[in-house]
Parts: C-alpha cells; sequence; structure tokens
C-alpha cells in the first residue's frame, strides 16, 4: 500500500487548477460556474489516482472537501446509461447521503446521469420508481438499500465503483455487519473508496477486504483542528451549566451558534429552555426527528431564519453548514475525536470560529484524554460577569501531580 501524507496542506497557488487534473469538460464547466478554481489538498491528490481507477483510503478531517474529491473523478469518468447502477455511495446518515446528492446534482448537472436517494424516515414509492425507470448511481443509507435489495427492487450486479463513506462512524452505528452483507453482493472485480478519519482494527480489517493495493491519502491525520478555531474551556458546577450557557451567549456576539449535547433528551432540553429566554427561536437536530422537520431544521439554520440550533453529534461529521460562528459543547465529547469533527463546523474556509466547552467535575478525564488526542492543552476561561457557585473542579484544573507510590510501609507517628 503506497502512503501520501499531506498533513502540512499545500498553499492555494502551489495547487494545480482543476482544469489539469483531468476532468470531464462538463464537470469543469459545472465547476467553473460554481466559481472553484483550485481544489483542496485532498481533491488535488485524489482526484488523478480516482479517475486512473485506483483504489484509495482517505483519512481525512472534517472540512477538508473530501465529498467532491470522490464525486468530480466519478462524475468524469462515468457514462450515460441508465439502465443498471454502476456506482454505490454508502453513508451512515440520511443527512450525509443527501449532501452527497446534492453535489452529484451541482457538479453533474452537464453529464446527464440518473441518481437516486435511499434512506429511511420516508416512503418506498419514489424510491421503488426511480430504480425501476433505471439510474446509474446510487446514494444510500445501509438498512434502506438492504431492504430494496431484499424486495428485489435494486440490484448490485453491475457496480464498478464502491464507495463507503465515514467508515469509522458505520463502526460507531453498528451498521458494519449490513456492509459486509452489502459487499457479498457486489462484484469482485470494482473500484473501492473508503473513507474514515480514523482507522480502528475493524475499519483497517474491512479495508484490507474490500480494496486492492490502494494509495492510502491521509490529511492531517484527523486529530489536528483548523488553525483558525479559537478553543476554550469553561468549568462550571453541573447545577450552574445552563445558566453559564446564557450567560455566555449573552456575552459574545454570534449570528450562529451549534450548540452539542450528548443525548436526544438533553437536546429537547435545552432548546426548550433556551426558547423560554430570549434568543430563540432555537432549532433541534436529532435522530428522533421526522425526516421532513430535520431537512427544514437544517435549511431554516443555513438560511439565518434560526440562529441557534442544538444538536445531539448526528451533525458532528460531514453536514455542510458553513459560515457557523460558534460551536459551544454543552456535553463533552465521551470520544476524543469526536471534539475534533464538532468543533469542524465552524473555522471552516479559512474563516474564524470559535469552540466553547462547559465542563463538570465528572468530565475532567474526557478533557484530558481530547487534549492528549490533539496534542496540546486547551486554555481554561471564567467568565467575569458570572457568580460561579464553588466547584471541586476549580481546584483539579491544575497540572496532574505525580501520585507517589505506595509501597505498603506506613510510618509511625512521632511523639
Amino acid at each position: 500500500m503506497t502512503d501520501i501524507d499531506i498533513s502540512d496542506a499545500a498553499s492555494a497557488e502551489a495547487l494545480p487548477a482543476f482544469k489539469e487534473l483531468g476532468l470531464h469538460p462538463d464537470v469543469l464547466r459545472a465547476l467553473e460556474e460554481k466559481g472553484y478554481e483550485r481544489p483542496t489538498p485532498i481533491q488535488a491528490e485524489a482526484i488523478p489516482l480516482l479517475l486512473s481507477g485506483k483504489d484509495v483510503i482517505g483519512g481525512s478531517q472534517t472540512g477538508t472537501g473530501k465529498t467532491a474529491a470522490f464525486s468530480l473523478p466519478l462524475l468524469s469518468n462515468l457514462q450515460e446509461n441508465h439502465k443498471n447502477p454502476r456506482v454505490l455511495i454508502l453513508e451512515p446518515t440520511r443527512e450525509l447521503a443527501q449532501q452527497v446528492i446534492v453535489q452529484l446534482e451541482t457538479y453533474g448537472k452537464y453529464r446527464h446521469l440518473k441518481s437516486v436517494l435511499l434512506h429511511g424516515g420516508v416512503g418506498y414509492g419514489k424510491q421503488k420508481d426511480a430504480l425501476k425507470n433505471g439510474v446509474d448511481i446510487i446514494v444510500a443509507t445501509p438498512g434502506r438499500l438492504l431492504d430494496h435489495m431484499g424486495q428485489k427492487t435494486a440490484s448490485l450486479a453491475k457496480v464498478e465503483v464502491l464507495i463507503l463513506d465515514e467508515a469509522d462512524r458505520m463502526l460507531d452505528m453498528g451498521f458494519l455487519p449490513d456492509v459486509h452483507r452489502i459487499l457479498r453482493e457486489c462484484p469482485k472485480k470494482r473500484q473501492s473508496l473508503l473513507f474514515s478519519a480514523t482507522i480502528p482494527p475493524e475499519i483497517d480489517r474491512l479495508s484490507k477486504m474490500m480494496l486492492k493495493d490502494p494509495v492510502q491519502i491521509k490529511i492531517g491525520g484527523g486529530r489536528q483542528p483548523a488553525e483558525t478555531i479559537e478553543h476554550a474551556i469553561y468549568p462550571v458546577d453541573d447545577r450552574q451549566k445552563f445558566d453559564l450557557l446564557v450567560a455566555i451567549l449573552e456575552e459574545i456576539e454570534y449570528h450562529s451558534v451549534l450548540i452539542f449535547t450528548r443525548t436526544k433528551v438533553g437536546a429537547d432540553t435545552i432548546s426548550r429552555w433556551l426558547n423560554e429566554t430570549n434568543h430563540g427561536p432555537i432549532g433541534v437536530l436529532h435522530s428522533d426527528r421526522k425526516q421532513k422537520e430535520r431537512e427544514a431544521c437544517l435549511a431554516d439554520f443555513k438560511s439565518g431564519k434560526i440562529e441557534i440550533l442544538v444538536a445531539t453529534d448526528i451533525v458532528a461529521r460531514g453536514i455542510d453548514i458553513s459560515d457557523v460562528s460558534h460551536v459551544v459543547n454543552y456535553d463533552i465529547p465521551l470520544h476524543a475525536e469526536d471534539y475534533v469533527h464538532r468543533i469542524g463546523r465552524t473555522g471552516r474556509a479559512n474563516k474564524s470560529g470559535d469552540a466553547v466547552t462547559l465542563l463538570t467535575a465528572g468530565e475532567l478525564d474526557f478533557l484530558r484524554s481530547i487534549e492528549r488526542f490533539i496534542g496540546k492543552e486547551i486554555p481554561q476561561k471564567k467568565l467575569d460577569s458570572f457568580n460561579y457557585n464553588w466547584s471541586p473542579l476549580f481546584e483539579k484544573l491544575g497540572k496532574p501531580k505525580k501520585k507517589k507510590r505506595n509501597r505498603g510501609y506506613i510510618p509511625q507517628s512521632k511523639f
């Protein structure tokens, strides 16, 4: 396996223009209409490889332009057919799948290729009609794709390109058994791409089974947040957590705030409480919300109709929400890599952004794990205008002291 490490991103001037990468003229035409002239580093490395038919493993952090990295060469290579699907793109969530469809439609507007979006939460009728009429590309979540395969409405017998996106997220959500079932139905002779922010052992084994002589592209190791993000930890007593959130919102100048909670109940509660303050209207997004509600909420947040969105990690990865001024971790994430994904919603496209994390005494170990993961300490701050309760956390936030080894000897008291 060949490794390409581009953790030190090249400057825009050093990267080739899109027109130098061998993309189809119709794809270049769509890019020019959007005003895009030069690729991101991952796009510059991946596009020529994918155009040549190579298998690729992409280890990329959020906001690197990964979706276009595989969409542009895919649209360039694929010839119009409309009979049997020849490309399968698997995504862990509906939102990610929808985002891929949008990019395929944007950059493939002059290619006349047909694609279908298969995900749960909606009826089967339109999806079955599209498959029956013939498509070139399937973008799907694993569960809904397996449903169609079981009903004999979708066949993977002619798939030439298989793309598994956000593979570690698939693992976290328990989709790997479904992925293995889908892989068994795909032709062995195909081009395969696997994208994953991290490569745990299960994903490593999957990649060895799925790919042939792949090129691995590493983008920043998935650990380093954008340098345009300013981090801050705000220690607080559990009972004052929401009050401090409100005080911070009143202190900062924001135009779009994304607040992350650990649970769906937490997201509903915080959004309800905030709506009772003067900071509404508040959007809420998690997996229990209906598909139309999720789409409407995202659209309102993107348009600026609502300035605060409270969400679970469903929007931490890959969702195309640009121009977020502040990310607030109301609950610190349990997994260090999720911190990078969450705060990656801000500081995008070289714009500045702020990442605020509320920290309670029981979460100190999670903070230490995050700091080890990103390789630096996060500054701790106090809001001068806030009337804090005392918390044991304020005494613990110094650097951990080395513990003396207890050899079982208890010295006698001196008289």
